[in-house]
């Protein structure tokens, strides 16, 4: 098993009466509500967990990009991707990711995971997220029935400049460049590892295994309601003809861990409230502008994890729900390596996005949760997929040995 610390960095000021007040988190929300004065010492607070959590002993660190909300300030990863890079020295770098679709052109996208990759010595994991309707659609003004076509076409071009040696043409129907040339290139060979968010999107599982790429469902609303979605993905990889690899797959899970269960609820049952309650307060019309979701996955009666729990539910649910219903895994060790083991065993995952820090959660109990996780929750998880131990197909892979950078003295000698 393969362990992700996954940073989301919300705005942890949200007003108590937000729900009440503003009608979503994200397209629409004022930016007076944002203080850059107070964001000086958050962004910095949460690339200092990320940095602890390699010393943890996590396996990766994960970012993420999103627009017009406070739900996840980070509408450039690839900024956090590059200050990680030259901070930390073993945990992979997973960017999760660049919606290719909203890059004009995408060749930025080549250039800047070229970059990452080459800075933090082939540790990084690129991920291609289509984007989300409210990021795409609204925040970027995309026309949603085309947003699929353009990342196609997105992804063509990166992978065909990661590939090249010589400057060449692309004449695509979004994208028309006389000189396509790549500089950096990537360093891992012949691309770093791709990891594809799905979420609800029945193309995705054949994108996936086309390429080989991992199919990573990120989700908040638990693993006991993901199943579905997951069994149908190794339906498809059994139709497919594929191994049934763990590794194919990744899934994102809130945790919240404390010395007993009883703790776990006093020290986070606010924070938890202040996540799903505020940060995932979105106004429904933007979870899917006409034309977002494809005629073959509304046949198929695949609907996104925003649209019904969310806001039917959440409201509604207190830390009992929270947990019976299986949206969060929290309690003391022992308790969470229960349901952390049922999770693996049943969605049949190789990598886990541990959603750690939530919300407002101050930085003492972000690290105290994420200590107790890497200490006595993850030595007992790590063996569950003992067939798959040598399968590194989908992870990052750095070339040894890399030269570490040297630090010249300054003039002076100071």
């Amino acid at each position: 098993m393969r362990f992700i610390w996954f940073h989301l960095m919300p705005w942890p000021h949200l007003p108590d009466d937000f729900r009440e007040t503003y009608r979503s988190v994200w397209v629409d929300i004022p930016s007076r509500l944002y203080d850059p004065v107070r964001g000086v010492g958050i962004y910095n607070t949460y690339l200092d967990q990320l940095e602890y959590a390699e010393t943890l002993g996590f396996d990766g660190l994960g970012v993420n990009e999103h627009h017009g909300n406070a739900y996840g300030m980070m509408p450039s990863p690839n900024l956090m991707a590059a200050a990680l890079a030259r901070r930390t020295s073993r945990a992979a770098i997973v960017v999760m990711g660049d919606s290719i679709a909203l890059y004009n052109p995408p060749i930025r996208v080549a250039e800047e995971m070229a970059m990452i990759d080459v800075l933090c010595g082939g540790r990084m994991i690129a991920g291609f997220p289509v984007g989300t309707s409210q990021d795409t659609n609204f925040a970027y003004s995309t026309v949603p029935a085309l947003t699929r076509e353009k990342y196609a076409e997105a992804h063509q071009l990166i992978m065909r400049a990661w590939a090249a040696d010589e400057p060449f043409a692309f004449n695509g129907r979004y994208t028309k460049m006389r000189y396509v040339n790549c500089w950096p290139k990537p360093l891992q060979k012949p691309h770093p590892p791709i990891f594809i968010p799905g979420g609800g999107s029945i193309e995705t599982y054949d994108f996936c295994l086309e390429h080989e790429y991992n199919y990573s469902y990120l989700s908040y609303t638990g693993y006991t309601r993901a199943r579905a979605l997951m069994d149908g993905f190794w339906a498809r990889v059994a139709e497919k003809g594929k191994d049934d690899s763990p590794y194919r797959a990744s899934f994102a899970q809130v945790i919240c861990v404390g010395a007993t269960d009883q703790e776990a609820e006093r020290l986070y049952s606010e924070h938890v409230s202040y996540f799903y309650n505020r940060c995932l307060h979105v106004y429904p019309p933007f979870f899917d502008a006409p034309g977002y979701r494809t005629v073959k996955t509304l046949q198929a009666g695949m609907i996104t994890q925003l649209t019904q729990a969310r806001h039917k539910e959440l409201p509604t649910l207190a830390w009992k729900d929270l947990i019976e219903r299986g949206y969060i895994i929290a309690g003391s060790p022992a308790t969470v390596r229960e349901r952390m083991e049922d999770l693996i065993k049943t969605l049949r995952v190789g990598q886990i996005y541990c959603l750690l820090h939530l919300g407002n959660m101050p930085d003492d109990k972000v690290r105290y949760s994420s200590k107790l996780f890497a200490e006595q929750v993850i030595p007992h998880l790590r063996s569950i997929w003992p067939a798959y131990r040598n399968d590194d197909r989908f992870w990052c892979r750095p070339p040894a040995p890399v030269v570490a950078p040297v630090r010249v003295a300054s003039v002076g000698g100071e």
